[in-house]
């Protein structure tokens, strides 16, 4: 059996731990369950998002075990691009520039005249003077890609801007849909399902649009928890969630 795991709101909230995440992620290790960890979240790299892991909840996970939505970008551009300007942290640019794409960021004048594509993904440090740079990229041509489109991520103090609004801004700004690759979207499907095991799928995650979607996407089974994005008030389809659980600690009661 696989379980892939969001983060966000499922095994943390920014530095905190969700409480039992890190007994449920041992105890289903110990039984034997095949663990992926895969988030939309772009900011960090695979190895950024195991240190989460651990750091949050004494669980010791590893860089294989996770797929980042901006691991799936450069897999997906890797080899058709040579240049892009990138609005992303850290772990988006690590991920372009492993899969040998030359990275611009920044709003300065020494920017290249063109790029093949514009990548967004989360950035904390966004400036109008990015979005503009961006926005005339496209609109001169460039491929827009998306890591994600979620609109918020979860925090301790409640949801904040995820790149979703960013990627919105520049649609609106340049009348062009972008290319997403993220959840639920098939380039991260694809990704995912060459790296389950046999047996059953379980999905855990917070979001019904991305996490639920992917689950359905690629057949597999669904557990919403409500420590994240999804409102414990909030209605959700039946059709794509098998089970609502309060949290990931309730998990290995429910599976077993």
């Amino acid at each position: 059996m696989t379980i892939v795991f969001d983060c966000d709101g499922v095994l943390y909230l920014g530095a905190e731990g969700v409480p039992g995440a890190g007994e449920t992620l041992d105890t289903l290790a110990a039984d034997g369950r095949h663990l992926l960890f895969v988030t939309n979240n772009a900011t960090k790299s695979a190895q950024d998002v195991a240190a989460a892991i651990h750091r949050t909840t004494g669980h010791e996970a590893s860089a294989e075990q996770v797929v980042t939505s901006a691991m799936v970008t450069a897999e997906a551009l890797g080899g058709t691009v040579g240049a892009v300007y990138a609005i992303g942290e850290s772990g988006l640019r690590e991920a372009l520039r492993t899969a040998g794409i030359a990275v611009h960021t920044g709003d300065t004048d020494g920017l290249p005249a063109a790029v093949d594509a514009v990548v967004v993904g989360l950035d904390r440090s966004l400036t109008y003077g990015m979005l503009s740079r961006a926005t005339r990229y496209v609109r001169s041509g460039a491929r827009f890609v998306a890591t994600n489109a979620d609109p918020t991520y979860p925090t301790p103090q409640g949801l904040v801007p995820g790149g979703g609004a960013i990627v919105a801004a520049l649609e609106a700004a340049t009348g062009t849909e972008p290319e997403v690759m993220g959840k639920p979207h098939m380039p991260m499907v694809k990704a995912v399902a060459a790296r389950v095991g046999p047996g059953p799928v379980w999905v855990v995650g917070d979001r019904v649009d991305t996490d639920m979607v992917l689950a359905a996407a690629g057949g597999w089974g669904q557990v919403l928890v409500l420590t994240g994005a999804t409102r414990p008030d909030e209605s959700v389809d039946p059709a794509l969630v098998d089970v609502v659980l309060e949290s990931v600690a309730n998990l290995p009661a429910y599976l077993r």
